[in-house]
């Protein structure tokens, strides 16, 4: 059992969690909990490192075992109590952490509906996205480096295990990279507050990528300027805007709409 917190694989682990920096010198991006770990199992995706505290070993020995035969977990340790409190970032972790690798940065393949995220520096909004589209089942998400890192322990948590069933890419050239997707067909909008066509007129049937911008500026001109078509969300005049979490949930749920009426 590792016991002490000045351990170098402790140190290592909490600097997951406390640097995008770390995270990417290393390669890896720290996962915490038993629902967030049993997903990416679930789904197949590569953890390095896993650890726990005996405690829950007694209460998940079969995932335990699991975890032991996956071949892919270079190491597996027990940590105390104590050590499991330092390496995690909430207040009250259930005993379990593993150290993931680091997404692939190739820019997903949308074929029939996607996201490009410009600027969102909320992670909560970025989860509650992921939530949405994991959801409804799109192709890929794109998100530009500027935005919030990826993976930050706060949007992992905020999907609820989603994060590894959401098919998203941090784009270091969110510009080239959907007029590479124009080229390919797929029709892009951009969502603004005073474009004329509502996004229920919107035909979602059609391959198409959904431009959604920060928090409190919006798309930039450069983004709007590459958008086929731009929509609104009919709102009230006393509402100044969205939450950019539920306007992505509406145009999601809207194309879902459409594709299951042709179904």
């Amino acid at each position: 059992m590792i016991s002490s917190t000045k351990n170098p694989l402790v140190k290592q682990l909490r600097s997951l969690g406390e640097s995008a920096k770390d995270r990417r010198e290393q390669g890896l991006f720290l996962v915490e909990g038993t629902h967030a770990i049993t997903e990416a199992i679930a789904t197949a995706y590569p953890l390095e490192i896993f650890g726990c505290t005996e405690k829950w070993l007694e209460a998940n020995h079969d995932l335990y075992e699991q975890i032991l035969a996956t071949e892919e977990i270079a190491k597996v340790e027990i940590f105390s109590e104590e050590v499991i409190q330092v390496i995690a970032t909430t207040k009250n972790p259930d005993g379990a952490i593993a150290a993931a690798t680091m997404p692939s940065r190739e820019v997903a393949n949308i074929k029939s509906l996607g996201l490009a995220l410009e600027t969102i520096q909320d992670p909560g909004n970025i989860g509650a996205i992921v939530r949405s589209a994991v959801a409804v089942e799109i192709d890929g998400m794109l998100v530009s480096s500027d935005s919030v890192d990826l993976t930050n322990p706060k949007i992992i948590r905020a999907t609820a295990g989603q994060w590894f069933r959401c098919a998203m890419q941090t784009s270091t050239d969110l510009v080239d990279d959907i007029q590479k997707l124009k080229s390919q067909g797929v029709k892009v909008i951009a969502t603004l507050a005073n474009a004329p066509k509502t996004y229920w007129e919107y035909d979602f049937t059609q391959p198409t990528l959904i431009l959604l911008g920060n928090e409190g500026n919006g798309l930039s001109p450069q983004l709007i300027e590459l958008a086929d078509e731009a929509v609104s969300i009919p709102q009230s005049d006393r509402v100044e805007s969205l939450n950019v979490a539920i306007c992505a949930a509406l145009l999601l749920y809207e194309a879902k709409r459409q594709r299951f009426a042709l179904s």
